[in-house]
């Protein structure tokens, strides 16, 4: 098998609360000016990134997956575990909550739950995010969305570029407007809607709520779970680790000038979001720049990261 990066071409995704802040950041080529989500790293049905370069070039992350394993070291599962999304919050989120695996796995058709995290790429000023609730019981929780009372129930958080949430599943959320993402999460797509602000849709109509299944998975109270931030550096290589959790680990990466690494794991994703740079190997030269997102496959081994540039790196917690 031939080691080199596997490049990836992203799916687009259109949303009510999207704009055009991934083709001004990235220079994607949109479907609309209301472009919600970019799936970069995707072997989910409802949008599969396809291989762009090498032996693998037009297969779909999935079917690498299915027929390839040896790419990822033979992870065993039935999905790809991992889905890195970028999204554009050009207006507010419906706020939300995702299952666990047990209850998506028997309410879901089988789909995974969805534990997810988030890096702040970009945001305006005095930007800030739903994140937790302040009921202390379910029936507290129900009453005061029956209710409608969501100034006392959410809680708010303040952001700016450069910061990092973990959000579990059961975790009430939602980004706001003027905030730009990358996310990586479980591969699902299962989300239910516990507000969504009376908006309404191109035709008109108002989007589903999922009420009773937000208020049987939401983790009561709320629980904020802590990550320890760890700081190293390598040659001209700073490596940030955010989270190394149940289901994955993400780390950023901030190259400036050489460094020489190796790929000890299964695979890894990296999705580039500022600055240029190549990938050095057995004479070989790989180039990069912003919004790439490419794969390091299984024995990739060592190599020189050479540039300036800002990544942010996943692996699943099995790699």
């Amino acid at each position: 098998m031939e080691k080199e990066p596997l490049f990836l071409q992203p799916v687009f995704k259109e949303k009510i609360w999207g704009g055009d802040a991934l083709q001004k950041k990235f220079g994607y080529q949109l479907p609309s000016a209301k472009t919600g989500e970019c799936w970069a790293i995707s072997a989910h049905p409802h949008g599969q990134s396809t291989i762009k370069n090498g032996a693998y070039q037009g297969k779909t992350l999935g079917e690498l997956w299915e027929k390839h394993r040896e790419v990822f070291g033979n992870e065993s599962g039935d999905k790809f575990p991992l889905l890195t999304k970028i999204l554009d919050a050009n207006d507010d989120l419906s706020v939300q909550v995702h299952p666990n695996d047990d209850y998506a796995k028997k309410h879901e058709n089988g789909e995974l739950g969805k534990t997810e995290c988030w890096y702040i790429i970009d945001c305006k000023e005095d930007a800030e995010l739903i994140f937790g609730h302040t009921a202390r019981t379910t029936d507290e929780l129900r009453q005061k969305i029956e209710h409608g009372e969501w100034d006392s129930l959410l809680r708010t958080v303040n952001i700016k570029p450069g910061d990092f949430f973990y959000v579990p599943s059961g975790t009430i959320h939602a980004l706001k407007e003027g905030t730009l993402v990358l996310e990586t999460q479980q591969n699902s797509d299962t989300t239910y809607r516990v507000y969504d602000y009376a908006r309404r849709d191109d035709q008109g109509n108002l989007r589903d709520l999922h009420i009773e299944k937000s208020i049987a998975v939401t983790t009561v109270p709320h629980k904020d779970v802590k990550t320890e931030k760890k700081v190293e550096q390598n040659g001209g290589l700073r490596v940030t680790t955010f989270v190394e959790a149940d289901y994955f680990a993400v780390y950023k990466w901030e190259v400036e000038g050489k460094a020489t690494l190796e790929q000890k794991h299964k695979y890894l994703l990296v999705s580039v979001l500022e600055g240029e740079g190549k990938i050095e190997k057995d004479r070989k030269q790989f180039g990069f720049q912003k919004g790439d997102h490419f794969i390091l496959p299984y024995g990739f081994g060592v190599f020189t990261l050479a540039g300036k540039a800002k990544m942010i790196i996943s692996r699943s917690s099995g790699n």
